[in-house]
């Protein structure tokens, strides 16, 4: 009797149909082997007639079940493998996408870096007036003919040579005309209003034997010089002067209105281009004791007030 619980298994498993059709044909083979050493062969009969038959049927019914097994065996990875191949796909589809993504995204990024600053670009500002605040103007026209004659003859013209040139900025090479129109450029571009010209001429030399003494060069040199000594101090003393004040100092043709055939009582002051009479400027923008040769620009007065005058 089988005492084993119906619901253990057993440790021995059945063996297989390839297994058990080659050992009945093993056990078939010896008991044939076996009856042929013990005695003679029977008579030949209908079982031993078909035993060949059996054993090929035996044989092919294994091959069989080794084939179904081996397939069912196979057909779960096959199976897997025709799974993960669309798994797979999708997955490549997916990072296709998003590469391309990204591609998109990093082109607008680059055109949105580059487009950004033209249209953020500050505009340049306008660069500042170096002009100096002058709103007040004195030209002085001096009777003679130039500052060259002038430093030539220092004591004919002691106060031109020691202390005028000494207080402002020389221009040798400028005419009288030159410097009339630079007094007029710098009361009307270097300042803001009142803008103020007063234009001072020295008096013509008395006509007759009381100015004959006057009329000569040195006694000419000698009347311009002392004239300019009444009048710088003066100007310079005052407050517009130090404030916004601008002297300019050149030489003239000065003569009496009855030498023109003009009014009486009238005097006229002749600047002219050439040859050069020179010009002194005198103010609180200039350099003191200086001799430049710097050439006047009728096209650009304000670059030449910017180049002269400084704030």
């Amino acid at each position: 009797m089988n005492n084993t619980p119906n619901n253990e298994k057993s440790p021995w498993r059945a063996p297989s149909a390839r297994v058990t059709a080659a050992l009945a044909a093993a056990t078939l083979g010896i008991g044939v082997a076996v009856g042929a050493a013990i005695g003679p062969a029977p008579s030949p009969s209908q079982a031993s007639s078909a035993l060949p038959v059996l054993l090929t049927t035996l044989a092919r019914e294994a091959a069989v079940r080794a084939a179904q097994e081996a397939s069912a065996a196979a057909q779960p990875t096959a199976t897997t493998a025709e799974a993960t191949t669309p798994t797979r796909k999708r997955h490549r589809r997916r990072l296709k996408a998003e590469a391309a993504e990204e591609a998109s995204t990093a082109a607008s990024t680059t055109e949105t870096e580059t487009t950004t600053p033209t249209a953020t670009k500050p505009k340049s500002k306008t660069k500042a007036s170096t002009l100096a605040p002058v709103t007040h103007v004195w030209l002085i026209e001096l009777a003679g003919t130039s500052f060259e004659q002038a430093l030539a003859q220092p004591a004919a013209a002691a106060y031109i040579d020691t202390e005028a040139v000494a207080a402002g900025t020389l221009l040798s090479g400028w005419s009288g005309l030159e410097g009339s129109v630079f007094a007029n450029d710098a009361a009307l571009l270097a300042g803001s209003a009142p803008q103020l010209l007063d234009t001072i001429v020295q008096p013509p030399c008395p006509e007759g034997a009381a100015g004959a003494a006057c009329a000569a060069e040195a006694g000419q040199l000698t009347s311009a010089s002392e004239f300019l000594k009444a009048t710088i101090p003066t100007i310079t003393s005052s407050a517009a002067f130090r404030e916004s004040g601008l002297i300019v100092v050149t030489f003239a043709s000065v003569g009496l209105a009855t030498q023109t055939s003009l009014p009486a009582d009238s005097t006229t002051a002749t600047l002219t281009s050439t040859p050069p009479a020179g010009v002194l400027l005198i103010s609180p923008f200039v350099g003191v004791g200086a001799k430049s040769s710097a050439s006047f620009n009728p096209t650009s007065p304000k670059q030449s007030l910017e180049k002269l005058l400084r704030r």
